[in-house]
């Protein structure tokens, strides 16, 4: 939104209108709303300084945020700075608004440049918003003394140069270098055109992959109840509460219904699993494959 757009110039007339406020009123009303949390003393304290904030949020515009979500943005970090300001450090109100109002314009702009998160650590911070100032220096000066710099180069006297990590460069870079595409766009301009998602490969296991799953499971599963057809009606029973609930069974609760001790529920259960064992062994490496 241009900031002479109707609301944005609106606020920007009615933050010029308010009162300049003095070093004493300043003081006065911070002393006010840090010992008594006078309201009035905050919004007039807050008022007066919105020029300050709409002053910085449109040296952000150039990052094609809209106007008035940096005005926002701003006057939020306003209201952070007067809610933690100590006017006994004896500095004014506006010197200490000016990193708070900032920090929460380049969170903003940061947040919202694209959907994958850019940067959140004060050198990234620091390279997202010098980067490219510090790159056309750097170019202007190259160009100046005979020099041609290539991409490694100059990546690497950025990197110097704001005292980042030159991946954190090679990162940025390419997060600079163009906004967020959707996969769902076509790649030509008729209707019917492939979207770019359709060129992704697929993760998924393929149609021959899943036939040859379903297969190996169901032998498996007839292998199991071919298994278990051998066991008595009791061993079935426990193998079946142990084994194939979801919430499996204990041994002392099997016990206490079965009218058995604990531990001869587990020997049951023991010598139900080796004749299970002893008659899938006639598939040999099937069942071992079928199981890696």
């Amino acid at each position: 939104m241009p900031l002479d757009a109707p609301q944005t110039s609106s606020m920007s007339r009615t933050a010029m209108k308010a009162e300049m406020l003095d070093a004493e009123t300043e003081l006065a009303l911070a002393y006010a709303w840090r010992d008594q949390r006078d309201e009035e003393a905050l919004h007039r304290l807050i008022t007066a300084y919105m020029r300050l904030a709409i002053s910085m949020a449109s040296k952000f515009r150039r990052y094609g945020a809209p106007m008035n979500d940096l005005i926002q943005e701003a006057g939020l970090g306003l209201m952070k700075a007067a809610d933690k300001f100590d006017p006994d450090r004896g500095v004014r109100f506006s010197t200490y608004a000016v990193w708070w109002i900032k920090a929460s314009i380049q969170d903003y702009v940061m947040r919202n440049w694209s959907m994958v998160r850019t940067g959140s650590t004060s050198s990234q911070k620091s390279l997202f918003f010098n980067m490219r100032r510090v790159q056309a220096r750097l170019e202007r000066e190259a160009m100046a003394n005979g020099e041609e710099l290539d991409g490694y180069q100059l990546r690497e006297m950025i990197a110097h140069e704001v005292g980042v990590p030159l991946r954190d460069v090679e990162m940025m870079q390419g997060r600079l270098s163009g906004s967020d595409f959707s996969l769902n766009a076509t790649q030509s301009s008729e209707d019917e055109g492939r979207e770019w998602i359709d060129t992704l490969e697929d993760d998924g296991p393929r149609g021959d992959q899943l036939v040859e799953q379903d297969h190996d499971l169901g032998a498996l599963r007839n292998w199991l109840t071919d298994a278990m057809q051998n066991l008595n009606e009791r061993e079935r029973f426990i193998v079946r509460e142990r084994k194939l609930r979801d919430a499996p069974r204990t041994l002392e609760s099997l016990g206490t219904e079965l009218n058995l001790s604990k531990e001869r529920v587990r020997q049951l259960e023991a010598a139900a699993f080796q004749k299970m064992r002893k008659h899938l062994e006639k598939h040999g490496s099937e069942v071992h494959n079928l199981l890696a």
